[in-house]
């Protein structure tokens, strides 16, 4: 690999035997560096390759910013919690993650403690991410000092959210939170029931309208020209699909995107499930 930009002595921006753009990291293989200086691989650490088109230069600035301890705890941890192999090459979880914990470390050697707001939306909406924070606090905790308080792992779990889109940044995570609490309490109100988030269909309703959500920042609804089973379903469950549409009514304005008839069956389908378990019916 040859050097194309030293960003400090820990962390360069190189090219590899492919001919692709990598950022490494290393306990000083940005000394006495220059462009297009091969590099001792003995100094490699890390090698993290941009994905989803994002920009080299960028993510090699982002990562020279991160304290170099924090972000080999962080590395490290992410492997200790099964979150994340060591072997990995995404660079924005672990830029994501270091960032957060250096400025959590530095409020905690003031004594400030955060106070997220959306912990019981965290714990209910995102529980498989908030089991996975926990585990990755405790990890890091084990690697730096001082220790964080447990506040942070609602922290953790919406950047491990956030890390299944597109977006750099929690605003998206943000506005997904709320636009699924304002579903659900759209489906209770409509349907005058009690929407359990702790049901199983409800955390299915969850889950499909997270990943809608990727399909939305994607582009890739679905589509089927209305599809045979979107017209089933629409058939079936009329009153679930006035729900639905206006479910969607409400993704449109918070998101900006016109979701698909296909996407809107699905819904339906999924708000039947709900709204029938809570009668006690059968869907």
């Amino acid at each position: 690999m040859k050097t194309l930009r030293v960003l400090n002595n820990n962390v360069v921006l190189a090219r590899d035997d492919k001919g692709e753009e990598v950022i490494l990291t290393g306990r000083g293989i940005g000394f006495n560096s220059r462009q297009g200086k091969p590099i001792d691989p003995a100094l490699i650490v890390r090698v993290f390759v941009p994905d989803d088109g994002r920009d080299p230069d960028h993510l090699a600035e982002s990562l020279a910013l991160v304290d170099e301890e924090v972000l080999r705890a962080v590395v490290i941890a992410l492997s200790d919690a099964g979150i994340e192999g060591r072997e990995s090459t995404r660079p924005t979880l672990a830029i994501a993650i270091a960032d957060h914990i250096a400025g959590a470390l530095d409020r905690a050697r003031q004594g400030i403690v955060v106070e997220y707001p959306l912990l019981a939306e965290t714990q209910t909406l995102y529980a498989d991410e908030y089991a996975k924070a926990v585990r990755l606090l405790a990890a890091v905790n084990e690697r730096v000092d001082p220790k964080l308080d447990d506040s942070e792992a609602t922290a953790l779990a919406l950047h491990l959210v956030n890390a299944g889109f597109a977006s750099g940044d929690l605003s998206f995570t943000y506005t997904m939170t709320g636009v699924i609490q304002q579903m659900l309490a759209v489906v209770g109100e409509r349907h005058g029931v009690d929407v359990s988030r702790e049901s199983m269909n409800a955390a299915r309703f969850i889950t499909h309208v997270r990943y809608l959500f990727v399909r939305i920042q994607q582009h890739q609804q679905l589509k089927g020209h209305e599809s045979t089973i979107g017209k089933g379903i629409r058939k079936h469950y009329p009153e679930a699909t006035r729900t639905a549409q206006q479910l969607a009514t409400i993704v449109q304005l918070r998101l900006g995107e016109p979701l698909s008839e296909d996407e809107v069956s699905y819904l339906a389908l999924h708000v039947a499930r709900m709204t029938t378990q809570a009668d006690g019916t059968a869907a």
